[in-house]
């Protein structure tokens, strides 16, 4: 028997006047999942992907795996690392007045899961304290499988998980919508935001409310950072007047304030942990940093040949967070990649002869005419790895020895992508 992929929101939206029946189809689902029985009906594939995490993770199908709760201490110095309390203000006027009238409550989480700040109905609040879903608790897929936070930091994407969709029974009555919200200056996922409720509550637009409210946030940031720079601007421009050569004066992320004797460039790629004195900068050379206040003053040597790099190591062990590590005779530097940029690496990695770009939008997006935004996304590559990549066509350069460390569970290989390279690998490995 054919089986029938069923998504939950149109059993839940569209069956609104039956949430039993539509509860008792998504329990059947997973209990054909847990018991490996043939059913015929499936989840959705995105809720299908993460029970396998779950199952392989060793999660407890009835009351989760939680570790722990952080102290008070522990959570006052998370909260203080990230810039999400900056952003809270506008969180809680975006949602904590709808999640209130909704019987919902609003929690906003880091990139590990963990909750930082939960707001709302006193009622649920105290509903969600029995299922352990406190500030401190993780809601991370590790801890309680599939769930609309953990599974929006794994993928990447706004994500609502309803019923029996959730992997733990425990929280079958809940309903969660979550969007991951990530740091505009470099891509890093800060965490996530979320409003949870009863199942009966649920509303349709919830999830496109939670993501546009994470949007605006991410705006906000956006908007405190570029104040930032034209702070630093105000430093550099007097700074740089004086100085002869090339040199650029950035933020932190490599944000350009201000440029002496070379064409402006938006964004310089540091290393990632940064130190004062002499480093190699993929764009510019053999360069001597000098720290500033807010900033870098990078001072730009004479121009030379970028030299050859030996060793690349392209780690995805983890499923969040992926690195390029570069090492060679200019010595050696990593960055994080974003999603998209560790795709097209990875693919790389797969194909050392080389892809079109014909070849990579077919591979990213089993689309062959999308060649503007490959050739977009290598060309911002090719300046961050310059003597590691080449094109025409693109691909590793030669003598480049690279290594790709891969997570231990094939669902956790860039668990966000949806690349049929990517899930073609998944299934290989």
């Amino acid at each position: 028997m054919s089986q029938v992929p069923i998504d939950a929101r149109s059993l839940s939206v569209h069956s609104a006047g039956e949430p039993r029946r539509s509860a008792r189809l998504l329990a059947g689902m997973r209990d054909a999942a847990l018991s490996g029985g043939p059913g015929g009906t499936v989840p959705r594939p995105i809720i299908q992907d993460s029970w396998r995490r779950a199952l392989d993770l060793g999660v407890d199908p009835d009351n989760g795996s939680q570790t722990g709760v952080l102290t008070a201490d522990e959570i006052e110095v998370r909260r203080r690392r990230t810039p999400l309390g900056d952003v809270l203000p506008a969180l809680r006027d975006g949602l904590v007045s709808v999640a209130d009238e909704a019987r919902h409550i609003m929690v906003v989480t880091d990139p590990e899961g963990r909750v930082l700040w939960r707001d709302g109905s006193l009622a649920v609040r105290r509903s969600a304290d029995r299922l352990g879903f406190a500030e401190g608790a993780s809601w991370s897929e590790e801890a309680v499988g599939t769930n609309a936070i953990g599974t929006a930091l794994v993928t990447g994407r706004p994500m609502q998980v309803h019923s029996a969709e959730h992997f733990v029974r425990v929280h079958h009555q809940w309903t969660c919508a979550a969007a991951p919200l990530h740091d505009p200056r470099d891509g890093r996922l800060l965490g996530a935001v979320d409003v949870s409720g009863p199942a009966a509550a649920m509303h349709p637009t919830m999830l496109s409310l939670v993501t546009a409210v994470t949007r605006v946030a991410e705006a906000e940031l956006r908007s405190r950072h570029w104040a930032a720079v034209d702070r630093l601007r105000s430093v550099a421009a007097p700074l740089l007047a004086r100085m002869p050569g090339r040199a650029a004066v950035v933020d932190p992320n490599g944000w350009t304030a201000a440029v002496t004797g070379m064409p402006p460039v938006e964004r310089i790629t540091l290393p990632a942990n940064p130190s004062a004195g002499r480093t190699w900068v993929p764009a510019l050379g053999t360069c001597t940093l000098e720290p500033l206040p807010g900033g870098w003053l990078v001072r730009v040597g004479p121009p030379e040949e970028a030299p050859a790099a030996g060793h690349v190591v392209l780690d995805l062990g983890r499923p969040r967070t992926w690195t390029v590590s570069v090492s060679g005779a200019a010595g050696g530097w990593s960055q994080e990649l974003s999603p998209r940029h560790a795709e097209l690496l990875f693919v790389l990695a797969l194909h050392r002869d080389g892809r079109s770009a014909a070849e990579l939008a077919g591979d990213l997006f089993d689309d062959p005419s999308r060649t503007v935004t490959v050739r977009a996304e290598m060309s911002r590559l090719r300046r961050t790895l310059a003597g590691v990549l080449d094109h025409r066509p693109y691909r590793f350069a030669d003598g480049v020895h690279v290594e790709v460390v891969r997570p231990a569970h094939p669902m956790d290989l860039l668990p966000h992508s949806t690349a049929p390279a990517v899930r073609e690998a998944r299934l290989r490995q």
